[in-house]
């Protein structure tokens, strides 16, 4: 597993990786750079956040359609107004990298997810709509991809400030002088809240699209 910059860098930028395959590497480098914080961060992006209190802000509030089973026609939009909407129209996401880019993966463009509403939000809206059948929200899979792609450029970003200050090449460990030199850098807060404001600008890829053979007979290599 190579854990140089350059290498992560140039990982980051190829539509054929997976972060899922990226992100050991990247979790290697911050240790091995002392970057607690950052590689705190990336393990709880690779696992899933296990306390919602904690989760960042792009990944709460999510926004998806909320639909309704019907016996004769499947799942269709349910019911439902704008202040419902607002109330209940949204998912934080809460798993981790592997979960959502396999999401990602198994949808078609123009598609999403659907996640069938826990017991008592039900309950809550179907007395709101008067309705008995299980309701869902749907989350689309440009959610699911714009989640990702933050992620994803904010390691690009890190990796780009990274080189900046001169840290390159293949390393199995770092000097304590160039520890210290990327210290301000163990920051991820910084790079995420710098990828939500400039992620459309970075030459990271979405996820790409799963074709037909694939999905039936598994990824090759």
């Amino acid at each position: 597993m190579s854990a140089a910059v350059e290498h992560l860098d140039e990982r980051l930028q190829d539509g054929s990786e997976l972060l899922e395959e990226i992100m050991p590497s990247a979790i290697t480098l911050a240790m091995m750079l002392r970057q607690r914080t950052m590689a705190s961060w990336l393990r709880t992006e690779f696992d899933g956040y296990g306390d919602p209190s904690s989760l960042p802000p792009y990944r709460r509030d999510v926004p998806g359609h909320i639909v309704a089973r019907s016996p004769q026609y499947g799942w269709i939009p349910a019911p439902v107004d704008d202040r419902q909407k607002r109330d209940f129209g949204h998912r934080n996401m809460a798993e981790g990298i592997k979960s959502l880019e396999k999401t990602c993966l198994s949808c078609k463009k123009g598609t999403g997810n659907r996640i069938v509403f826990d017991k008592e939000e039900m309950a809550t809206l179907q007395g709101q709509i008067n309705l008995t059948a299980e309701l869902a929200i749907t989350v689309s899979r440009d959610s699911y991809c714009r989640l990702l792609r933050v992620i994803r450029s904010a390691l690009y970003l890190w990796a780009q400030a990274l080189m900046e200050v001169g840290i390159g090449g293949d390393h199995n460990s770092y000097s304590e002088d160039e520890r210290k030199k990327v210290a301000h850098l163990d920051d991820p807060e910084r790079f995420w809240r710098q990828a939500l404001e400039s992620n459309a600008d970075l030459p990271i890829p979405d996820v790409r699209e799963v074709g037909f053979f694939e999905r039936v007979f598994g990824r090759a290599g």
